[in-house]
């Protein structure tokens, strides 16, 4: 958490007058009680209507320059917080962007949503809270004490026995809550979760009649989260209540031996409201402390959590490359453009290697066909080439030199990829065809689409490239958005295409024509296509069979049906006999 407060230094004014304010407006309310005391024993006593009423101006003077620094301190604190918390999302937000695929695997969506969401905003709150009463309590608290001193030494030693006994009862209660409110955010973190999958995949639930096991496990979790926060509001609610006994004792302890005094002479009426005004004054601002404690322990769990996503860093850090070798600036014309050398992959924390001793190379302009079973590591191969995963052993080769020689950004600029699941966002095909290029041309935009497959069914539309796109394409079918997902990476022009099984929701004609249209575009890009089909690889240049993350064959679909058992299993279950090869 404390790392976080370098987001306050844009906002050094802020935090010093928030406070310095709120420390005058105490001021001012420690000068009430002496004033009360002055008008009890000096005005009421003597029945002077004159001095009581110039002490009375004197308190509404008090009570409005209090209110004016409160109202000022509350504006600072206000925009500090609100800053910080700007500052402090834009920074999460642009590391999470930072990221690879391996830590927000690792990490999960709900946890980063709620941690740049709730998280954020509870610290905000606590840095607010922090700012106005962190120093105005114990102010007023210590404050009290010293100026019971002045009024009565041998009564303001009431103030020395509960004030320890209340800062003991405040600060355990707080280390004790602090690491319960992680476990709360954590459960919270599950809840969104489950949310989130409920949300997003409402109509497989449906299809499969599963909303009552669905409402059943949310209540379950619910219940959960809900039993953490009983448990930690029952300790927090001791704080109150134990303050209020100590407090009050303290009073009525005061109450009796200021009786006792005023009877002997020792002490003046006045004297025992005053003292009787700051022990007030005192519980007041303890029940606000209390309060901004379980404010603070809040936020100092949170701010942890969103400390430990600053933390960690990217396994690919894309301003750290060997060389910083820009693609655009190679002209290697070498007989294998991208190459495999016994590359290897294991996930995060997985037991088994994804990919193991992968070896081949691919020549510029060539198409390359990448088959195999579920779960076979087809996608994690074609993951490597632009990054989004390193491999942990071998090395991946462009034009001779290792893909960590290369500029990151520059090197996926050159690279379109398609992925599994179409995902499309909210806004105009067009918006969503620049996606590829920002300042692609009408010309560019229909060629792309003509390639995809994809401008029979735009040109349908009534506002063409202009029609709106519901999140997530929930206005498009399948097919559709599969097709506008292929031509966002055709608009990019690029060198090497991957698509990575981005047609299963297309029929075979349409795939086929798909097919056909990239192998005749101009700039000859070379192709890698994912697939399960054996129909969608059959005419690539090189078909390279995986089996549990291992090359089980490399070469044509006619040399692969003579001599890949693995291959020829995959055709026969599709039906696909070697006389059609011919």
């Amino acid at each position: 958490m404390g790392k976080l407060l370098i987001y306050l230094k844009d906002y050094k004014k802020e935090s010093i007058l928030a406070p310095l304010f709120k420390m005058l407006e105490a001021s001012f309310e420690l000068l009430v009680p002496i004033v009360m005391k002055l008008i009890i024993d000096v005005g009421i006593s003597s029945h002077d209507k004159s001095y009581v009423l110039n002490k009375c101006i004197i308190l509404i003077l008090l009570g409005v320059i209090g209110l004016t620094c409160s109202i000022t301190a509350q504006y600072f604190s206000a925009k500090a917080a609100v800053g910080f918390a700007a500052k402090v999302r834009i920074n999460l937000f642009k590391h999470i962007q930072t990221l690879s695929f391996s830590e927000m695997d690792n990490m999960g969506t709900s946890t980063m949503i709620t941690r740049m969401t709730s998280d954020i905003n509870q610290v905000q709150s606590g840095v607010n809270l922090v700012l106005r009463l962190f120093m105005r309590s114990p102010f007023i608290v210590f404050g009290a004490m010293i100026m019971a001193f002045t009024i009565n030494a041998e009564a303001a030693l009431i103030f020395v026995v509960a004030i320890p006994l209340l800062s003991i009862i405040v600060f355990g209660v707080m280390l004790i809550s602090i690491p319960l409110y992680k476990k709360v955010q954590s459960r919270l973190d599950v809840i969104l979760r489950l949310t989130r999958e409920n949300l997003t995949g409402a109509r497989v639930i449906r299809a499969f009649h599963k909303e009552e096991d669905e409402i059943n496990d949310f209540n379950d979790s619910n219940m959960n989260l809900t039993k953490l926060q009983l448990f930690v509001g029952r300790i927090l609610g001791i704080m109150n209540p134990v303050t209020y006994v100590i407090v009050n004792g303290a009073i009525v302890v005061l109450l009796w031996t200021g009786a006792i005094k005023v009877s002997n002479g020792t002490l003046t009426t006045g004297a025992v409201i005053a003292l009787v005004s700051y022990m007030s004054q005192i519980l007041v601002e303890l029940i606000k402390l209390a309060n901004l404690i379980i404010n603070v322990t809040k936020s100092i769990a949170c701010g942890n959590r969103v400390q430990n996503v600053l933390d960690m860093k990217p396994s690919i850090d894309k301003n750290k490359a060997l060389n910083n070798i820009d693609v655009e600036q190679e002209n290697i014309e070498n007989d294998s453009f991208i190459e495999f050398k016994r590359v290897a992959l294991k996930y995060s924390e997985a037991g088994d290697e994804a990919l193991s001793e992968v070896s081949f190379s691919v020549k510029r302009g060539e198409t390359i066909g990448i088959i195999g079973g579920t779960g076979s590591g087809k996608s994690s191969l074609v993951h490597l080439i632009p990054r989004f995963y390193d491999v942990t052993a071998g090395e991946i080769l462009i034009n001779g030199r290792d893909i960590k020689e290369y500029d990151v950004a520059k090197l996926r600029q050159k690279i379109g990829i398609v992925m599994q699941k179409a995902v499309l966002f909210k806004g105009t095909i067009r918006e969503n065809l620049c996606w590829g290029k920002s300042s692609a041309s009408d010309l560019e935009l229909q060629e792309a689409l003509r390639i995809s497959q994809s401008k029979e069914f735009v040109d349908q539309k009534e506002k063409g490239l202009e029609t709106m796109i519901d999140q997530g394409g929930k206005n498009l079918s399948g097919g559709q958005k599969q097709r506008l997902t292929i031509a966002r990476a055709l608009v990019k022009n690029p060198e090497v295409l991957i698509l990575d099984d981005s047609a299963s929701a297309l029929d075979y004609a349409t795939d086929a024509k798909l097919r056909t249209a990239i192998s005749n575009m101009k700039n000859k890009p070379t192709v890698f296509i994912v697939s399960q089909r054996s129909a969608a690889v059959r005419f690539a240049d090189k078909i390279v069979v995986l089996d549990d993350g291992r090359v089980s064959g490399i070469g044509t679909h006619e040399k692969l049906l003579e001599d890949c058992e693995i291959y020829q299993e995959i055709c026969h279950s599709q039906n696909i006999k070697k006389q059609e090869a011919i």
